[in-house]
């Protein structure tokens, strides 16, 4: 992966996506002194059947903005997209384009955009609109005559941001070593512990070191035999 850059933001859909994805690669770039920011579309309050949203959204937010701090990263924001019903559309990427136009990364990091994971299950809806929107938005960023009432409310066009890099894809390109920033991941996805515990009869730290340190394994058969966080990087 490129280490010349300095900010990053990563935009996902809900609470648990990064820290299944890359809280691991986050952990080492913020040890780095580089700086990351959160942006997540929903604060998942569909996430968990036997929670009303109402009572799920402001207790996943709290495990997100938890969960974020282990693995460095204070800034976390919620755009408050409907949990399970994202639209893929003119509002999203306006959302997301403003995001970066705000916080000016070099660096945009999503969740996999694509139909499936891997070709053998199927995505969510959730995943699919956001990764497509957050690839849209970046160059919606850079150009002064797409939503041009960004630049009225004093956000002027970005155009700075080098690469967007894709977690979870099943096409990988690039790979950021995990060594350093695995324990760290483990226990920010055990953050999220009220999700995992509904999610898995699993003890739900075995159940997080077990899905983490194996998908880190698994990336090791190519790229170079370390743990690593993979990434498929898409260059402007």
């Amino acid at each position: 992966m490129p280490t010349n850059w300095q900010r990053a933001l990563a935009v996902v859909a809900h609470p648990d996506d990064l820290e299944y994805g890359c809280a691991a690669a986050v952990a080492g770039w913020t040890d780095d002194g580089r700086e990351i920011t959160y942006l997540l579309a929903t604060r998942g309050e569909a996430g968990i059947d036997t929670l009303d949203p109402e009572r799920c959204a402001p207790l996943r937010e709290q495990e997100q903005r938890a969960s974020a701090a282990v693995v460095g990263v204070s800034r976390v924001e919620f755009l408050d997209h409907r949990d399970g019903v994202i639209e893929y559309g003119i509002a999203l990427r306006r959302d997301i384009a403003a995001a970066v136009r705000r916080h000016r990364p070099e660096l945009v990091i999503t969740l996999n955009h694509r139909d499936t994971w891997g070709g053998v299950a199927w995505n969510t809806p959730d995943h699919r609109a956001v990764g497509r929107a957050t690839l849209d938005a970046v160059a919606d960023a850079g150009n002064r005559w797409i939503f041009p009432e960004l630049t009225q409310q004093g956000l002027a066009p970005w155009n700075g941001v080098r690469w967007v890099a894709v977690a979870g894809s099943s096409t990988p390109t690039h790979a950021v070593d995990a060594t350093a920033g695995l324990e760290r991941s483990v226990q920010s996805l055990l953050a999220h512990r009220t999700y995992i515990e509904v999610l898995t009869d699993e003890d739900p730290e075995a159940y997080c070191r077990t899905f983490l340190t194996g998908n880190a394994q698994a990336s090791a058969e190519r790229f170079g035999g370390r743990p690593a966080v993979a990434f498929e990087l898409f260059a402007r």
